[in-house]
């Protein structure tokens, strides 16, 4: 492994962070922009099942958002990441998901728990979302088999 190999896990992970602040945050124009232009999200039945493009994707985020909306009512904490360079413009890469509600008057803050199993491109200088799954773990478990 490189130095440069090093630099781009560290591109990829703040990818998946700030996929998460900007989710968060209620900032859809930017989360968007963190997926390729033919990216596809695989989320299931219950929560949409598969998005394909980004065009999509921004509407199903911006849809999502308004019905829970609220900046920061949710939180993502993504932890655990794995991620395996795949050639000098593709990545795979796996992060452990709990999903907290923390809007205010909250008695349960547990949503989920899940694994995001991604797939990573490079554009220009930057890491983007080309492929992601959640494989829910809890309160419904919905575990397909990983991609390598």
């Amino acid at each position: 492994m490189t130095i440069d190999d090093l630099l781009d896990i560290e591109k990829i992970k703040t990818t998946r962070h700030l996929y998460s602040h900007y989710y968060d945050g209620g900032e859809v124009d930017k989360l968007a922009a963190l997926f390729t232009e033919d990216a596809v999200c695989e989320f299931g039945a219950n929560y949409g099942g598969d998005w394909v493009g980004r065009k999509a994707i921004h509407e199903n985020y911006r849809n999502f958002m308004s019905r829970y909306g609220g900046i920061f009512n949710v939180m993502h904490a993504v932890t655990n990441p794995w991620i395996m360079l795949k050639g000098p413009d593709r990545a795979i890469g796996r992060w452990y998901l709990l999903d907290l509600r923390t809007a205010e008057g909250t008695e349960d803050p547990l949503i989920l728990f899940g694994i995001y199993d991604d797939e990573y491109r490079k554009s220009g200088d930057n890491w983007l979302i080309h492929r992601t799954r959640i494989h829910f773990l809890w309160p419904d478990r919905d575990v397909h088999p990983f991609r390598e």
